[in-house]
């Protein structure tokens, strides 16, 4: 539970700074040429809606919410779904560690660990279903 609170006082700190869903993508897509294609026909916008919804929702899951929206997520994001690659989950959680470390004055190595420990608990289940 204390990780999961780090991670929820990190990302309020990260939503307050202007620009970090923007700089989320602007870091993300620049990191391969298949996360690039993946978004190509992506309605940013939305996007980053849905971002920081999945954001939480990977959190909520960590502090005992039932899994139901990840695995709806993992369905979806599935072979049969977008056909997203396990591997780009390593690269997606890459880039917004980087990008926490951008937006977040207050970080510490503590808080790094927590975001890396509580989202891949859920992104593990995503993965799962690919």
């Amino acid at each position: 539970m204390k990780n999961t609170n780090r991670v929820m006082q990190s990302y309020g700190r990260c939503c307050a700074s202007p620009g970090f869903f923007d700089d989320f993508y602007t870091t993300f897509l620049a990191s391969s040429p298949a996360v690039r294609e993946k978004f190509a026909q992506s309605d940013m916008a939305a996007q980053k809606h849905l971002l920081r919804a999945g954001i939480l929702n990977l959190v909520l899951f960590a502090r005992g919410m039932p899994d139901t929206k990840l695995r709806a997520l993992g369905k979806s994001h599935s072979r049969e779904g977008f056909d997203i690659h396990p591997q780009l989950y390593d690269i997606w959680l890459e880039s917004l560690l980087q990008t926490i470390r951008q937006h977040d004055p207050e970080l510490q190595q503590q808080d790094q660990l927590a975001w890396t420990e509580v989202l891949g608990k859920g992104i593990d289940i995503i993965k799962s279903y690919y």
